[in-house]
């Protein structure tokens, strides 16, 4: 079994180098396409404490990941913001051996409050989610549990503190959002930050995705491009999840994810661990590894290190690439907002 710092390889000789970490469950927004309000009721049953991953287990867990060959991090929920050790898990994170970036991914409600913190635990690079500045649009994105004033303060607080090149998520929704995609390449073309469109994926089986809510990423392009033309530019590294355009006047780039019609597994090198410790290889996975039980089992760094190897060495997941081949798939089992983006 291979356990040393060699990186794993998977059946498709794809290599492990990114761990997505969801931190905790909840979170204080209720947008339709992770957690729509309908279900995610003020009654909704989230994942206790205990139940939970520790601090401690999640920087394991990290350091045992960062031992068979990853080197990126990604914080993500739920909202991880809302986690009362959210800064101790970024501290102690930033500072793990063979660990070169740390992210994490925010709804920015209340990142003004904390931005300076993350900044001086470490935290590499910062990824807001902002589906659209017309304030009754992302309200009803949202789930209207926030403003557009609130989370663009969480983002000039972030730069004032030394944030930089932050990203800005934004699924796309046909007939919800669409006709304000302009307005947030507007706001933010020459500022140095990125806007990144995501064609509406259908994640877990709450959201009630169809085909016919998805605003193509050829059709996004197409958008821009009439008003800011654009032009492609390569990929940062292999595996990098949004394909980047640049502003054809040199004021900066934005980035297209497209995993409904131009799926990337064959370069996929992400790993997930949800909340509760489940070991997932795939954003639309079925069923994940735990690795909750094993850890407070007792289970020795040894036997972790095998049985984290034995899930990617056996992984052979591309879910998006089948998916454009069939009109059907199997229902899908994690939701997420327990595995995160």
């Amino acid at each position: 079994m291979q356990t040393d710092t060699t990186t794993l390889l998977d059946k498709f000789k794809r290599p492990i180098r990114d761990l997505r970490i969801s931190i905790i469950d909840k979170c204080n927004f209720r947008c339709p396409y992770c957690m729509p309000a309908e279900i995610f009721g003020a009654d909704y049953n989230f994942l206790s404490k205990s139940e939970r991953l520790s601090s401690d287990e999640i920087i394991r867990l990290a350091r045992l990941f960062s031992e068979v060959g990853v080197s990126k991090l990604r914080i993500t929920g739920g909202e991880p913001l809302i986690h009362p050790d959210v800064i101790n898990i970024v501290s102690q994170l930033t500072q793990l051996p063979g660990i070169e970036d740390v992210a994490l991914t925010t709804n920015a409600s209340h990142l003004s409050r904390h931005a300076q913190a993350l900044k001086d635990a470490g935290l590499h690079r910062l990824t807001v989610s902002l589906d659209s500045l017309d304030e009754e649009v992302f309200q009803v994105m949202n789930g209207r549990k926030s403003s557009v004033a609130q989370v663009l303060d969480g983002i000039e607080t972030a730069v004032s503190v030394g944030f930089e090149r932050i990203k800005l998520n934004c699924v796309v929704k046909k007939g919800v959002n669409d006709h304000t995609l302009l307005d947030l390449v507007r706001h933010f073309k020459g500022t140095g930050h990125i806007v990144r469109f995501i064609e509406y994926m259908d994640v877990g089986n709450l959201n009630g995705w169809k085909m016919d809510d998805v605003v193509t990423a050829d059709d996004i392009l197409s958008i821009v491009d009439a008003e800011f033309p654009i032009e492609a530019v390569p990929p940062n590294y292999k595996g990098e999840v949004a394909t980047r355009y640049r502003f054809a006047d040199g004021s900066g780039e934005i980035g297209m994810i497209a995993s409904v019609t131009k799926p990337f597994c064959g370069n996929c090198t992400r790993a997930r661990i949800s909340s509760a410790g489940e070991y997932y290889t795939c954003l639309f996975a079925i069923n994940g590894t735990d690795l909750r039980t094993p850890m407070r089992d007792g289970a020795p760094d040894k036997e972790m290190l095998q049985r984290i190897s034995g899930v990617w060495q056996n992984r052979t997941d591309q879910y998006s690439e089948l998916r454009t081949s069939f009109t059907r798939l199997p229902a899908k089992g994690a939701e997420m907002y327990r595995i995160g983006g």
